[in-house]
């Protein structure tokens, strides 16, 4: 018997999750004390009879509030634009209620709200200070199934006009106090935005699930996951999006991506869609979708090629592919095998656009190269190697590393 290791488990938001669920929403909303700032998206979930009905509610229920749309993805500008709008106006709790970046940019308001200064100061990488965890309360309501925001500890925040960058705004305090996950609230995202988020949540699940600081508990939580991304991921993307319990699996695969990966971390994927998404104008969960065949394919080889067929991550991934294939099979070599056939399939299948049609500059693919990093990835690859799966994700669909990962020339 293997010893369990000793590890650190972050905290989780009061979560509720289930269809209808949101009707809770306006009771949580409710022990503010002083107003409510609610943060959408611009124009989808404002369109829907929820947001009517949130408004009635609210009104109804005496629950002082303002509200704000909150287009594209949170820049600085827009942060400190919004906090000193609302600073000083008593907001007693922040909801934010839309995809990744409304959660985001509602997050990172609850955290600037009590602080002065630009959220850029406050920016890893880029900004000079620490952040004292001090934030308004803050609630998540996911109405995409992709980033996991609802359960994280950080804001990504774009950089403004001429500053390329995506950086986070972290704190163990951020992660939200409570979160409402409720399938209903994505039944009309469209098909090739689903697939983007759900192939963000896919990767985030296998990454935090191969990492290097993986624990039991997150692979336990990750893999119960996958099982029900698996199954609902192609049909709901494709023919099957009103299918609330395929909703269901994908909403719930989101949420505990967000928990893994706010524990142990993501591998070389996100080390480069991060970069690669702060240079180019692409959603990060196509970028994921993309580069995450090609990835896992070079991951593999690499840990192969170093003679490790008995490493915990190549037995990691062979479950996986054994769990893509309904089999209840042992073989390392047949499971890794049939992963990466199954991602190649996927991504044919997949409402996405031809890396061809996307037309990302080499410029700006190497500029994201030397930007990425391998994070908590199960295999060290280098820079060139990093480059080549830049280069073989956005421009030859079907093209993948077939010889030695440090001799391919794919490009």
């Amino acid at each position: 018997m293997n010893p369990i290791p000793a590890f650190h488990f972050s905290p989780v938001p009061d979560i509720t999750f289930g269809p209808g669920e949101f009707r809770r929403l306006p009771g949580i909303l409710s022990k503010a004390v002083g107003s409510v700032l609610v943060i959408t998206g611009a124009k989808s979930f404002r369109s829907s009879e929820h947001w009517q009905n949130l408004l009635k509610k609210l009104q109804t229920g005496s629950i002082s509030f303002f509200e704000w749309p909150l287009s594209g993805e949170p820049t600085v500008d827009q942060i400190d634009d919004l906090v000193s709008v609302f600073r000083g106006k008593g907001v007693g709790m922040v909801v934010a209620i839309g995809g990744g970046s409304v959660v985001d940019g509602g997050k990172a308001i609850s955290a600037m709200l009590p602080v002065q200064g630009s959220v850029m100061d406050f920016l890893e990488g880029v900004g000079t200070r620490t952040h004292n965890g001090k934030k308004i309360p803050f609630v998540a309501v996911p109405t995409t199934a992709g980033t996991g925001s609802e359960a994280t500890k950080n804001a990504v925040i774009r950089g403004s006009s001429g500053q390329f960058f995506k950086k986070s705004l972290r704190h163990e305090n951020f992660v939200p106090d409570a979160a409402i996950i409720d399938p209903e609230l994505m039944l009309s995202c469209p098909p090739d935005i689903t697939a983007a988020c759900g192939m963000d949540a896919f990767t985030q699940l296998l990454e935090s699930y191969v990492s290097t600081k993986a624990t039991p508990m997150t692979d336990a939580l990750a893999f119960s996951a996958l099982r029900h991304v698996k199954e609902a991921l192609i049909p709901v993307s494709t023919t099957e999006g009103t299918h609330i319990h395929y909703r269901a699996a994908m909403a719930y695969g989101a949420l505990i991506s967000g928990v893994t990966l706010a524990n142990v971390g993501l591998g070389v994927v996100h080390g480069l869609a991060g970069p690669l998404g702060g240079l180019v104008d692409i959603p990060h969960g196509l970028a994921c979708g993309l580069l995450l065949g090609p990835a896992t394919e070079m991951n593999i080889r690499v840990l192969e090629e170093q003679k490790e067929m008995d490493s915990p991550a190549l037995r990691k991934y062979a479950r996986v592919g054994h769990l893509l294939k309904n089999s209840n099979g042992e073989d390392v070599y047949q499971g890794c095998r049939f992963l990466v056939s199954e991602l190649k399939n996927w991504r044919e299948q997949l409402p996405f656009p031809t890396p061809e049609s996307l037309g990302v500059p080499l410029a700006q693919l190497d500029e994201a190269t030397r930007l990425s990093g391998n994070k908590n990835n199960p295999a060290h690859l280098e820079e060139e190697d990093r480059r080549k799966l830049l280069r073989l994700s956005f421009q030859h669909q079907n093209a993948f590393p077939t010889t030695n990962h440090t001799n391919s020339t794919n490009e």
